[in-house]
């Protein structure tokens, strides 16, 4: 889910192997939501055959995009063999590539966004690309949080990022293992429009109720 202070929307992460979602589940949700839709995934991900009766061949990831129209796209480099998105897009090698999909996306009035890891020197080339946003990358920000280690340290180098990508017109998103306990030290990072989470509002979910708990998360986000 993606949650900013006054507001929240849904995200999606139709992999290949249909395993969090089915690209059948993706039409779906765009029929009824009345809520921002944002579809991440690798744009150079392929069709491929299900291997399950159940389930329907995937069409490819901006195939599928191009069918469901979503308000924001969130392109993440990951493969089959991760578990989880664990790395953003390194864009000396992958920015050319990303350009004529940026642009598509856009000409279809698609909000863009790179999922990035906190590398201010990264920022100027996603902004050439022309992307609307980034996504920081926030798996490790979370395991340090989890540890003990001094929040301000550890926010270093996402604040750093925020302020190149912000110096170069971009917006801020970010995601991955932020919770109740980590969010709200997160938020001192500048600029910050969105969060993504995932796994522990599930959870929460569970032992507060869906309501309770993005209640409890927005009040995480508000400013104070």
């Amino acid at each position: 889910m993606c949650l900013d202070a006054g507001a929240s929307g849904i995200t999606i992460h139709p992999r290949p192997d249909q395993r969090h979602i089915r690209a059948s589940d993706a039409r779906e949700l765009r029929d009824f939501l009345s809520v921002e839709l944002n579809i991440e995934g690798n744009p150079f991900a392929g069709p491929r055959r299900s291997e399950r009766a159940d389930v329907g061949d995937y069409p490819g990831f901006m195939e599928l995009v191009r069918e469901c129209r979503p308000e924001q796209c969130t392109l993440v480099p990951d493969g089959d063999a991760q578990l989880t998105s664990d790395h953003g897009f390194n864009m000396a090698r992958d920015g050319e590539a990303l350009k004529p999909i940026i642009a598509e996306l856009k000409d279809l009035g698609i909000r863009v966004s790179i999922f990035m890891d906190p590398d201010p020197g990264q920022m100027a080339q996603v902004a050439a690309c022309g992307a609307d946003r980034i996504e920081l990358y926030t798996g490790p920000y979370a395991e340090q949080h989890a540890r003990g280690e001094d929040p301000d340290s550890i926010l270093t180098p996402y604040i750093d990022a925020a302020r190149a990508a912000l110096d170069c017109g971009l917006g801020i998103n970010a995601g991955h293992d932020l919770n109740l306990n980590n969010l709200r030290d997160f938020c001192k990072v500048p600029g910050l429009a969105e969060v993504s989470i995932g796994h522990a509002l599930t959870v929460d979910s569970i032992k507060l109720g869906m309501s309770t708990a993005v209640r409890e998360y927005l009040k995480q986000l508000a400013p104070g």
